[in-house]
């Protein structure tokens, strides 16, 4: 059973670090779009900015969708209910992203 917790632990660390990595990626790939718009002072910055902001929405997503894993994981193995509590949020939250970011993308 010690070996089985270690590996769920491992699992759960992998599934976060990747959703970090996403996150930090989505930054770092808005951001070079924003510095590249800005020097070149673009015209249709506005234009631009909407869909920087959609992209950087869309891995934040993705990146969430792994967070949750991983909490979902946690909650399967020690189930509290204030782990699912923070779940229920989490959920929460990832659907209401989801939800504009899918609103805005049909805008687009």
């Amino acid at each position: 059973m010690e070996k089985f917790h270690i590996i769920i632990n491992a699992v759960i660390f992998a599934l976060n670090i990747v959703g970090a990595l996403i996150t930090l990626w989505g930054i770092i790939l808005s951001l070079a779009d924003f510095l590249k718009k800005e020097i070149m002072h673009r015209k249709d910055a506005v234009v631009l900015n909407e869909s920087i902001r959609i992209k950087l929405g869309s891995y934040l997503v993705l990146a969430l969708e792994f967070f949750i894993a991983s909490d979902i994981v946690k909650t399967i193995i020690t189930p509290t209910w204030q782990s699912l509590g923070i779940l229920g949020v989490i959920v929460i939250i990832r659907t209401i992203l989801t939800h504009f970011l899918t609103k805005d993308l049909k805008k687009i």
